[in-house]
């Protein structure tokens, strides 16, 4: 347990905040050319800011064992390509962590889109975003939309002791209109070999964006300083 602690500590964790910033960053660029691309946050980034207690995100199993998972990702459903990856702990009942590493994601198998919510990134007035994205926090967001839906995505988990296993992750956010056969944000998880399924949502919260294509030259430009004037044109003679 010892040595799957610092892995988690040294490692683990400080690789899933690189992988955050560099997949956001990402989808940002990727925005001008397709329209149908998302990046998604499970319980990590800004999302922990707004509520502490929702990191990570916690699914049980009807044994009472538990599974904690955060990541982050991207992923276009009209290509079914997905690029994700993240960290998790398996807990038993009594709270001893039997094993931890990370996850990548191997395949979308499909996502529901349950609608955008234009002011989902504002709160008491002020832009989500923290300060450790610095003066440019919301540059990222600039051409995208949050929105909610469903993410069904294959994963492959590779504890750092042990053996590597596949399974099924569903990913519920609440914005927009939820089903009502969905009723709770959360996380679900699903083994392939064994069928173990860890279907009761604990805590957690989720986020996709939606990235939206163009954004023209002049508005990337920045604004000029205040109180000066542009520099005079030369007149021809």
């Amino acid at each position: 347990m010892v040595i799957q602690k610092i892995l988690r500590n040294s490692i683990i964790a400080p690789a899933a905040s690189l992988a955050l910033a560099v997949l956001l960053s990402s989808a940002s660029g990727r925005a001008q050319s397709s329209a149908g691309s998302y990046a998604f946050l499970i319980s990590s980034g800004f999302l922990c800011d707004i509520d502490s207690g929702a990191c990570p995100a916690v699914v049980k199993s009807a044994s009472g064992d538990t599974f904690e998972i955060s990541g982050v990702g991207l992923f276009n459903p009209g290509q079914k390509t997905v690029m994700a990856t993240g960290t998790f702990t398996h807990r038993s009942l009594d709270g001893n962590a039997l094993e931890t590493g990370i996850w990548t994601a191997d395949e979308l198998v499909s996502f529901d889109f349950y609608g955008a919510s234009p002011g989902a990134l504002m709160r008491e007035g002020r832009a989500l975003g923290g300060p450790q994205f610095g003066g440019k926090r919301m540059l990222m967001f600039s051409r995208s939309m949050p929105a909610g839906g469903l993410a069904v995505l294959r994963i492959r988990l590779l504890p750092a002791l042990g053996f590597a296993k596949n399974a099924t992750l569903r990913v519920n956010c609440d914005l927009g209109k939820m089903p009502d056969e969905h009723p709770t944000e959360g996380i679900r998880l699903t083994f392939e070999r064994s069928g173990t399924e860890f279907d009761e949502e604990t805590s957690g919260r989720a986020l996709f964006l939606l990235t939206i294509p163009g954004a023209s030259a002049a508005s990337k430009a920045p604004p000029p300083e205040p109180g000066t004037n542009p520099a005079p044109t030369e007149v021809q003679q």
